[in-house]
C-alpha cells in the first residue's frame, strides 16, 4: 500500500518536541513523508498560519485523502486510525482493534500525555530557557509537575514492559520527546536532559528502564539518529 502512496507533508521546528512525535509515528508505520522544518517565527505567519490558524507545529497534510491536521495527539489518532490497519499489512504496528479494552487505553495515555506531559514539561522549559526574567518559583512549579508526571507513569508501568497491551504503542512514542528533553540528550547528542539536574532519572527505575527498552528498538534508534542528522544538515546549510 505505501508504495502508491503520495507522501505526506510534516511541518515542523528544528527542536519542537511534538512535530518529531508525529515523524517517528510515520517512520514507524513506514509511510512516506517530507518534512518541512521551518523557522521557529515561520509559524505565526502565512503560508504556515493557512495550514493551522493556531499558528502551532505540527501540521500535517495528507494529499491521499485531502485532509489537513493540526495538534499531535488528533495527528496521531488519524495516522493509527487510517494507516495501521490495511489489507496489505493486517498486523497493528502502533494501536490496537476497535473496541478493545487496550484501544481505549491506549487513548487515555495519549490524552494524558497531551494534556498533563506537554504543557507542564513545556512551561518548564519556557521559564527556564525563554521567559525575560527570571522567576525561580515557577521554575520550580514545573519542574515539580515533571517529577509528578513522571511518577504517574512510573507507577503505571510497575510490572509491565508497556503502558498498554503488552507492546510498543503510540501511547508509548507520544511521551517519548518530551522525556527526551527533560531526561536525555535532545538538543545535542551530547547535551544532557534540561533537567537532569534538578529530577533524577534514577528516581524512577520503571520509566528508565522503558525509556531505555524505546529507544533500544531499531525503528526508534534509526528515527532518532535521522533526526540529528536532519539538525545537523540544517546547520551546516545556515553556516
Amino acid at each position: 500500500m505505501t508504495s502508491s502512496l503520495k507522501p505526506l507533508v510534516l511541518w515542523g521546528v528544528e527542536h519542537g518536541p511534538n512535530p518529531w512525535k508525529v515523524a517517528f509515528a510515520l517512520d514507524e508505520l513506514s509511510l512516506p513523508y517530507t518534512h518541512r522544518i521551518i523557522d521557529f517565527a515561520a509559524v505565526k505567519s502565512p503560508p504556515f498560519t493557512d495550514l493551522c490558524v493556531n499558528g502551532r507545529v505540527p501540521a500535517l497534510e495528507d494529499p491521499n485523502t485531502g485532509i489537513t491536521l493540526w495538534e499531535s495527539g488528533a495527528i496521531l489518532e488519524y495516522l493509527v486510525e487510517t494507516y495501521d490497519n490495511t489489507t496489505s499489512s493486517p498486523q497493528r504496528r502502533l494501536s490496537f482493534s476497535r473496541g478493545t479494552p487496550e484501544y481505549f487505553l491506549a487513548k487515555q495515555w495519549l490524552h494524558f500525555q497531551v494534556s498533563g506531559q506537554g504543557p507542564y514539561f513545556g512551561q518548564a522549559v519556557w521559564f527556564s530557557k525563554y521567559h525575560a526574567e527570571q522567576l525561580p518559583s515557577a521554575v520550580e512549579r514545573y519542574v515539580s509537575e515533571i517529577r509528578r508526571v513522571t511518577g504517574v507513569v512510573d507507577k503505571a508501568l510497575e510490572g509491565k514492559e508497556y503502558l498498554v497491551g503488552g507492546r510498543y504503542s503510540y501511547a508509548d512514542l507520544a511521551f517519548l520527546p518530551w522525556f527526551m528533553i527533560a531526561y536525555s540528550h535532545w538538543y545535542a547528542r551530547t547535551q544532557p536532559g534540561m533537567f537532569a539536574d534538578k529530577v533524577s532519572l534514577d528516581e524512577f527505575p520503571n520509566v528508565k528502564a522503558w525509556l531505555a527498552r524505546i529507544r533500544a528498538r531499531p525503528v526508534t534508534a534509526k528515527s532518532l539518529e535521522d533526526r540529528f542528522l536532519t539538525i545537523e544538515n540544517l546547520h551546516k546549510d545556515t553556516a
